[in-house]
């Protein structure tokens, strides 16, 4: 959410009990269309997109996004809401939709308690405490079928993408990436790149080797990388005269002024030389480390005139090599050569600062790296019979891929709902607020329950990790039938459900901009 200055455009002000009835009102009507998606049982939700054609999606977010209420208080409390759910998906991939069931049932709890809203905002913030170290300790790491699970119940229960995916997974291994492209047939599958994926995509229509998909090929290439851009055709004569003379292909990494894409290109399209150049990975403080990192797999020597090194002095022997080169219009996929190199040094530096890095832009560039020296990707192509099919299926998988890196990244608890409804259970009250949350983190569990047509008789007292499988109805322990959810997107929906509703609850006056009614006659 963009915060503006405020605009001269006409407003309307709600007070007290109106404004707060509107704001609940808003919440209730986003949540109802959002949370019928919860779950095993939950059901798509088909809406209209800007140009009137309908979609499908069982995707919280995306459902969030498509509403916009007329009333314009009532839509500011869906928008506020909307933030639980982006903020989710954010740090965590997934769990959109239990952080907007989470916000609704908060909310509620909190506007209908009699209590001074200060006292309230401090229990809730207390109890949060007391969930998260609860649900810290029920954790368990992920092991043997977990993986599979995770992404079956991340894929609405689908268990042979779940399959696909966590089979991904493990050929990468926890270092590796697995991203998600469309197939070029009706299946879905998944394919091994073993090498490293940039990304930096195709600079010119014009270099394009596979016209049928639109990408270049360089078999064998010999890697140039620039750090400093490079200024005119001259610096880099020696390094065009050679592969020219050894018949082989070339790949420039490095940004190149407009006078050297002009000249690569022409004597490309005449057939002089097989070349490709692509941008520098890598974005700010992570670009050198990338940079150093593509050098050292690929056997180049870093040419860069910032540091001091004199680019008319070049010459073949900076060169690096990889097996094989292909970039589309996104990315560049090398496969590259046994080297014979130690990369373990440079894996536990990186994963040493991932591990202290807070801003989570950098945190990703740094993971990034990780993948490049693990030297794996892995590419679920998603195929469906139709476009709207392929919509629905490509928002599953996504989620799916999020939700087992997160598994993977900080374990598993019982799935369901069962985590918080455990932790409502388990975890000792003093004050009126921590009463308020516990209350409403029942709720993914009895929403799940709902939309199974099922009415739970589990109160107090139950055995922790036990719950209700909504496909057979039967009392079960959770983890032991693979019903789990990772316990980063559970403690991220409450902490974003949490940090929601407090502000909302604090509001006594709403400002809106006046609609008019049948503007445009």
């Amino acid at each position: 959410m963009e915060f503006n200055n405020p605009s001269e455009l006409v407003k309307d002000l709600s007070f007290g009990e109106e404004a707060k009835s509107k704001i609940i009102n808003g919440v209730d009507k986003l949540a109802k269309a959002v949370k019928s998606t919860l779950g095993a049982s939950g059901k798509c939700v088909i809406y209209e997109d800007a140009r009137g054609r309908p979609v499908i999606t069982k995707d919280g977010v995306t459902v969030a996004e498509s509403v916009v209420l007329m009333d314009p208080v009532e839509n500011i409390g869906a928008t506020l809401i909307k933030e639980a759910a982006k903020n989710t998906v954010k740090e965590a991939g997934d769990g959109t939709t239990t952080a907007t069931v989470l916000a609704e049932s908060l909310l509620k709890e909190a506007s209908s308690a009699k209590g001074s809203v200060r006292d309230i905002k401090l229990g809730i913030a207390s109890c949060a405490k007391k969930v998260y170290r609860y649900l810290d300790d029920v954790t368990i790491e992920v092991k043997g079928e977990m993986l599979r699970d995770v992404a079956a119940i991340s894929c609405n229960n689908d268990n042979e993408l779940g399959a696909i995916i966590s089979d991904a997974y493990e050929k990468v291994g926890k270092s590796g990436v697995v991203l998600m492209e469309e197939s070029e047939t009706e299946q879905t599958y998944v394919e091994i790149v073993d090498g490293v994926q940039l990304e930096s995509g195709l600079k010119s229509p014009h270099l394009i080797t596979d016209r049928d998909k639109q990408r270049t090929v360089l078999e064998k290439p010999l890697v140039l990388i620039v750090a400093s851009t490079i200024p005119n055709i001259r610096k880099i004569q020696p390094i065009l005269e050679h592969v020219i003379k050894t018949k082989r292909s070339l790949l420039i990494v490095a940004e190149v002024e407009t006078q050297v894409s002009s000249t690569l290109l022409m004597n490309k399209v005449k057939g002089n030389i097989k070349v490709n150049y692509i941008d520098p990975p890598g974005f700010g403080p992570t670009k050198q480390s990338t940079l150093e990192d593509l050098a050292f797999l690929t056997g180049a020597t870093i040419m860069d005139e910032n540091l001091g090194d004199d680019l008319d002095l070049i010459n073949p022997d900076c060169l690096g090599e990889v097996q094989k080169a292909v970039t589309d219009d996104k990315t560049t996929v090398l496969t590259t050569m046994d080297l014979g190199l130690d990369l373990d040094e440079r894996v536990k530096d990186v994963q040493k600062s991932i591990k202290k890095e807070k801003n989570q832009y950098i945190k990703r560039r740094l993971e990034q790296r990780l993948a490049m020296l693990s030297g794996s990707v892995g590419l679920v192509r998603v195929g469906a019979d139709s476009k709207v099919e392929l919509k629905e299926k490509k928002d599953r998988i996504e989620d799916a891929i999020y939700a087992v890196k997160a598994a993977l990244k900080e374990g598993i608890v019982p799935g369901g709902g069962v985590a918080l409804f455990d932790a409502a259970n388990f975890v000792e009250t003093s004050s009126l607020g921590e009463e308020i949350l516990l209350k409403s983190i029942v709720s993914p569990f009895r929403t799940i329950l709902d939309n199974a047509g099922i009415e739970s008789s589990v109160k107090k007292g139950v055995v922790s990790g036990y719950g209700i499988d909504v496909t057979t109805g039967e009392y079960i322990n959770m983890i032991e039938k693979g019903i789990i959810d990772p316990v980063l997107v559970t403690k991220s929906a409450l902490k974003n459900a949490i940090s929601v509703v407090s502000t909302i609850i604090s509001a006594d006056c709403v400002i809106s901009n006046v609609r008019i009614e049948n503007a445009s006659s």
